[in-house]
């Protein structure tokens, strides 16, 4: 039994911040039924690679879940949503707000067919503000987070993160303040609001950087691989790439003069004795690094820091990250069958249960797959389904129904 097995929930997000938050939920159990708009779906779909029609990059955040094709402009289709409301656990969307006011399928209008519903909105500046009703994706809250300002090298352009940051934000925030929501009706019966943004998300990260800003007044700046309060904690270059070294520390820091760079008199050095010494002259203490570093392999200093203790490790590019024996080791890439890509590989899950291990069930569905299913979940008969495709209420792209499909 899976921890949210028996939990209904509505999603009607697209791209990355809202599917990554109702991917999660449903690899603990949960039963996540994908409101698509039709021909197009989920703009995400939109994104190669393509095989046979598919996007890879749709496949991997919508796994473990359903499609349902519907028009909710049209009094039928958003009836259909209502019946399917009306059962629900939690609802989910991240459209514009008022966008689902407009379409008469926002929480107060559910709340009163539903009063135990938990409904969350994600959106890109939150439902108040002055910033509310501008469009927001990743790269935007990027940028006015000031996390483009702090990535990168000191003096160089403003850099984004490498991945989808404040999505995932986002998205992460998304999933546990739904569970606290959920642990509260456990408790008391009652539903509740959710609301949440792309910058509020992002910014609640920002805790070394907050408490330099409050304290100080520090403006937090680019600065490469360095840490802001720390040191040697960065990558350093090798003779063939770059290694990580944590050794921040006074404990940390005298093992690897000793045993890693065998330079013991740095200790008592007076630009290297103490972290705030070592902080004033970190430049300086740069470049010493690197030139003992630079003449041997990466795997030499990993090896040599593994011996002694100290934090350590390879800076990977993604080829070799996925080629890793300790990644592959945690199950951390999964393979599974997917009816249109075919074989296909995707991340795994990175919290390791023992009561509960969450599961990769089924793979993402294609736009509609599974409308007539869930047509006849919410009790609609075979020829109002029919009349519904035929008004073109509903859709399903390859015409098919899930028992044609496993036939």
């Amino acid at each position: 039994m899976l921890p949210l097995d028996g939990v209904k929930i509505l999603d009607m997000t697209q791209f990355l911040a809202g599917p990554y938050c109702t991917m999660v939920l449903s690899d603990m159990g949960a039963e996540v039924t994908k409101i698509e708009r039709f021909p197009g779906g989920d703009d995400s779909r939109r994104l190669g690679p393509f095989i046979d029609g598919e996007g890879y990059p749709f496949a991997m955040p919508n796994r473990n879940k359903k499609s349902l094709a519907l028009d909710l402009k049209s009094e039928k289709g958003k009836e259909i949503f209502y019946r399917l409301a009306k059962e629900a656990d939690i609802i989910i969307e991240n459209f514009r707000p008022g966008v689902v006011k407009k379409l008469g399928i926002d929480y107060d209008s559910i709340e009163k067919k539903n009063p135990s519903v938990i409904y969350c909105s994600i959106s890109g500046f939150g439902q108040t503000g002055p910033y509310s009703q501008k469009g927001g994706f990743d790269i935007i809250a990027q940028g006015i987070t000031g996390f483009m300002r702090m990535t990168g090298e000191p003096n160089g352009k403003p850099a984004k993160v490498g991945i989808a940051i404040n999505d995932i934000a986002a998205g992460a925030t998304a999933i546990y303040s739904i569970l606290a929501a959920y642990i509260h009706r456990l408790k008391s019966g009652e539903g509740q609001y959710i609301d949440t943004s792309l910058v509020d998300a992002g910014l609640a990260w920002t805790i070394w950087e907050s408490a330099a800003y409050f304290g100080a007044g520090e403006v937090a700046m680019a600065t490469g691989t360095r840490h802001r309060r720390s040191t040697p904690y960065q990558s350093y270059q090798a003779k063939d790439g770059y290694v990580t070294v944590g050794a921040g520390n006074q404990k940390l820091w005298e093992k690897f003069c000793e045993q890693v760079i065998n330079r013991p008199e740095w200790i008592d050095d007076p630009r290297y004795k103490t972290l705030m010494d070592r902080m004033d002259h970190i430049n300086e203490l740069e470049k010493e690094i690197e030139n003992i570093f630079i003449h041997e392999p990466m795997q030499y200093w990993v090896d040599k820091l593994d011996k002694a203790g100290i934090p350590a490790g390879p800076v990977y590019t993604y080829d070799q990250t996925l080629s890793d024996p300790h990644v592959k080791a945690r199950d951390m890439i999964v393979e599974m069958d997917h009816p249109k890509l075919g074989s296909i590989k995707t991340i795994g899950i990175p919290a390791k249960m023992s009561k509960t291990p969450l599961e990769i069930k089924t793979p993402a569905p294609w736009l509609g797959q599974h409308t007539t299913e869930k047509l006849r979940e919410a009790g609609y008969s075979d020829d109002e389904i029919q009349l519904l495709y035929e008004e073109e209420i509903v859709f399903n792209k390859y015409e098919k129904t899930e028992e044609e499909v496993h036939e």
